[in-house]
């Protein structure tokens, strides 16, 4: 497979230049291209970022006809120590990858009188979980296999986690299984729902009416953030209508999957003088491989982007169940790069349980990635508020 990959990057055609003065308007900006292919072909370490990646226990396991791919890290902790199972989702274009450097710091040990164990799940249809083979796999059988994965490891109670797509797999299970999870953490607070759309937008002549002063500008002006919403998801638009392709591409050519994963991170990057400047200077070039490697390898870009064609589409307007309200305890973290801000007061139409609203003035999408000590400092915050939930409702809690 590496030698295969080596082959195809060393025999890439040459690639058009961008225009002149560009940043990152037109994607992702070729001039960037000869960095990325000679680190991967030449300096990205094979043998150590396997080791990496497999530093933690992986597991497959058959869900429904499907073999689901997962991390299962228990904590080493004294049986006087409560532990609780959390199910953590990636988004896209991630991948398990995303929480390697925030897994230490939630299975440490006991804090607080709990422990948690950790399942971290690849979504079907990425990394080394399987994708469908028929169509109509969207985010709430997505939600129930995922869910039926946690039954099976002999969890019929735990919490959940998760961001982008996992956040929306994430709002399917709890939506679909209330009395099963029992908090849900995500950096991808988001509501689909008519009643939300309709008072966020009817508030664009007085925003206060939906959310603070200070926070306004992350919702308003309203044709400014449509505006911006097109022109950055023009990825999803095609993921959503021609998943297969744009595979095509990304299962050929190595370059390909690169330039359309970093393009991607670009997407809120600038030109600062001569400098490019964008998500990419936040991770490492390995960090960002590593996640590459868990497209190409499986060859998974097709069966991951057909989740944008099976959820975003008329089937699921008909189901409603985005719109459908849910009373499970919820969390919410707002980054200030998120691509979509909702207040609490817009969110409430389908959560109607929000324990807290906790927003950040740093940081981006791949929240766990990026700041992986704030990112478990909330996780531990919120597991504590849900527990502390569940006992003043006089609920014991059977995991």
């Amino acid at each position: 497979m590496i030698e295969d990959l080596k082959r195809r990057i060393n025999g890439r055609r040459k690639v058009t230049p961008p225009l002149e003065g560009v940043g990152f308007e037109y994607g992702f900006n070729t001039n960037l291209l000869d960095y990325w292919t000679d680190y991967w072909v030449n300096k990205y370490n094979f043998t150590k970022q396997e080791a990496f990646l497999n530093k933690y226990p992986l597991f497959k396991t058959n869900i429904q006809g499907l073999d689901v791919h997962f991390a299962w890290i228990k904590p080493n902790v004294d049986r006087r120590c409560k532990t609780v199972p959390i199910l953590m989702l990636h988004g896209f274009p991630g991948s398990i990858r995303e929480f390697y450097e925030t897994i230490p710091l939630l299975t440490s040990g006991c804090v607080n009188g709990v422990a948690l164990e950790l399942v971290v799940a690849s979504l079907p249809g990425y990394g080394f979980s399987e994708g469908a083979t028929r169509p109509g796999f969207g985010a709430a059988e997505m939600a129930t296999v995922l869910r039926n994965l946690m039954k099976r490891l002999g969890h019929n109670k735990f919490y959940l986690q998760g961001g982008d797509m996992g956040g929306i797999v994430g709002t399917m299970m709890i939506t679909l299984y209330k009395k099963e999870v029992l908090g849900f953490h995500t950096n991808y607070p988001i509501s689909f729902s008519p009643l939300s759309l309709a008072t966020w937008f009817s508030a664009a002549y007085d925003t206060s009416l939906v959310v603070e002063p200070a926070l306004a500008d992350r919702m308003f002006p309203l044709y400014e953030k449509i505006k911006a919403k097109i022109i950055m998801t023009g990825y999803l638009h095609f993921q959503a209508t021609k998943p297969d392709t744009i595979g095509v591409a990304m299962s050929d050519s190595p370059v390909a999957l690169l330039s359309y994963i970093l393009g991607l991170l670009t997407l809120g990057g600038q030109k600062v003088g001569n400098k490019l400047i964008s998500e990419l200077d936040l991770f490492t070039t390995d960090t960002i491989l590593d996640d590459i490697m868990m497209y190409w390898v499986p060859n998974s870009f097709t069966t991951s982007a057909r989740l944008y064609s099976e959820f975003f589409n008329s089937r699921t307007i008909e189901e409603g169940l985005y719109a459908r309200p849910t009373e499970v305890p919820l969390w919410t973290t707002h980054t200030k790069r998120e691509i979509t801000y909702q207040s609490p007061i817009v969110l409430s139409f389908k959560y109607t349980n929000i324990l807290n609203s906790t927003v950040y003035d740093d940081y981006g999408y791949f929240f766990a990635m990026e700041a992986p000590d704030v990112f478990a400092e909330s996780v531990w915050t919120a597991i504590h508020a849900f527990e502390d939930y569940h006992y003043k409702k006089g609920c014991k809690v059977e995991l």
